[in-house]
């Protein structure tokens, strides 16, 4: 004779099981991460490469005006490329707040560093604040590189910039940091950050040593190349 179990006696057997399926699959789930810009120290470098400004040349009030972003940077995620034209998502590794502002925030803190720089107002400023130079950045490249089976990867950070003067809007100089020189373990997005973060400060390193060569706070050098810094791939 064949023995029946009640279907609502393999229910109550069962549910179990899966609830405590799910609680060890939510167990393993990874949590989301967020990171913020701001915390490499840039004092150290950036007095270096300055120096100290003559007693004939004054320092720069700067007005950091809001970051423009290559339109794919406005993605939330921490990115890492791979090859030429394939962007890496992680929906787990994400900017703690809009990268633009991140960005401007550390640059402005980076630039406070250097002798000739005597304040950084980041937009959007206080009204009535007068300021001798104005600078804009344009950041077309800001990842991570690193090819599927790479347990290494370099960072890029490509940013142009413009140093301005306040009340006509006239370009004074424009200038490129391009770095490909920062290195990070392949899943480690903490220190791919810390080498974004560096990449910015290289970027605040170029515009504080260009207005170091200012004679004055208004007349710009006749060329601020030199203060470029060089990358790793600077003869491409």
């Amino acid at each position: 004779m064949q023995s029946h179990v009640p279907i609502t006696r393999l229910l109550a057997l069962a549910i179990p099981f899966a609830l405590a399926g799910c609680v060890k699959l939510a167990r393993e789930s990874p949590q989301l991460q967020t990171y913020v810009l701001g915390g490499v120290s840039a004092a150290a470098p950036a007095r270096a490469t300055a120096g100290k400004p003559s007693a004939s040349r004054g320092a720069f009030r700067i007005g950091l005006r809001r970051v423009e972003l290559a339109s794919y940077l406005f993605e939330p995620a921490v990115l890492i490329r791979r090859g030429t034209n394939q962007l890496v998502i992680s929906q787990f590794h994400r900017w703690g707040g809009d990268l633009d502002q991140g960005i401007n925030r550390a640059v402005g803190a980076y630039l406070t560093d250097f002798p000739r720089v005597s304040a950084v107002d980041v937009a959007p400023w206080p009204t009535r604040v007068r300021h001798d130079v104005l600078v804009q950045l344009h950041i077309s490249r800001f990842e991570g590189v690193a090819d599927s089976a790479a347990t290494q990867g370099r960072v890029h950070v490509m940013a142009g910039w413009d140093i301005i003067r306040p009340f006509d809007g006239k370009v004074l100089v424009r200038g490129i940091t391009d770095d490909l020189g920062g290195t990070f373990r392949v899943g480690d997005y903490a220190g791919l950050v810390t080498a974004l973060d560096a990449g910015l400060v290289r970027v605040a390193r170029d515009i504080g040593a260009c207005l170091a060569r200012f004679p004055n706070d208004s007349t710009p050098p006749p060329s601020c190349g030199s203060a470029l810094t060089p990358t790793a791939d600077s003869g491409r």
